[in-house]
């Protein structure tokens, strides 16, 4: 089992066109207002923090190399190969590696872990973008990577989202300059309840550890100039002893 075609060749096309610099890209907010905020909700549950760190869905890496700077090895993860361009272009000193993976491939996944290990993984805003037939396959591979000792941390906007997202998208004046790509290459946000969400871990054989609220930023502005931010839910997931 794999994504469907029009889900690869969706994301395919919106990273090979999309702009080199940081920030260009609709949610690729500033480290410090995305991983900084995320990071200590996972850090009290980090049972093994040697392990290494997976930026699944890592994109063009930005969040990837901020986790390069706090842990000792970081592997920025994607569907797609041209966002891996942009990953390996954006980090010259190689901080973090960079692997081509199809999460819903059970076997790409086993391979993965077969050459890490147990993995703490880093999961932004991934599961809402995926087919729902796609969403069970793609907890079971946090399960799998993640193993024995590793923890999730998974940030995924909440159903509230969708609703501010198609909001601004039916505004008069068309969706905002960075919306817009996202939409025209398909990749429009899903609805995940955050029942689903925990519903999804834990029949991947994940506890749930704890789970909250949080404003998730955007690098795109309304026509006040405030940063929009969408509603996300985060859950820290992981197998007790």
């Amino acid at each position: 089992m794999s994504v469907t075609s029009r889900y690869r060749d969706a994301w395919e096309g919106f990273w090979r066109e999309a702009p080199g610099e940081q920030g260009a890209v609709f949610w690729d907010a500033e480290p410090a207002r995305t991983a900084a905020r995320h990071l200590p909700l996972l850090e009290p549950h980090l049972t093994a923090p040697d392990l290494v760190m997976i930026d699944l869905g890592c994109g063009n890496g930005t969040q990837t190399r901020f986790l390069a700077d706090r842990f000792p090895r970081v592997v920025g993860a994607d569907l797609s190969a041209a966002a891996l361009a942009h990953a390996r272009r954006a980090d010259p000193a190689g901080q973090a590696a960079y692997r081509l993976l199809d999460v819903v491939d059970k076997a790409e996944v086993q391979t993965l872990h077969a050459e890490f290990g147990d993995a703490n993984l880093y999961v932004r805003g991934v599961l809402h973008q995926a087919e729902p037939g796609d969403r069970q396959a793609m907890a079971d591979a946090l399960a799998t990577l993640a193993g024995e000792r590793g923890r999730v941390l998974l940030v995924e906007p909440s159903e509230a989202a969708k609703r501010v997202l198609m909001g601004l998208a039916q505004g008069p004046a068309g969706p905002p300059p960075k919306l817009a790509p996202v939409l025209r290459h398909g990749i429009a946000p899903g609805e995940v309840s955050d029942d689903a969400l925990t519903g999804y871990l834990r029949s991947a054989g994940l506890d749930v550890l704890a789970s909250g609220t949080l404003p998730l930023a955007t690098t795109e502005h309304g026509p006040d100039g405030t940063r929009i931010e969408l509603p996300s839910t985060w859950i820290v997931a992981g197998r007790r002893p």
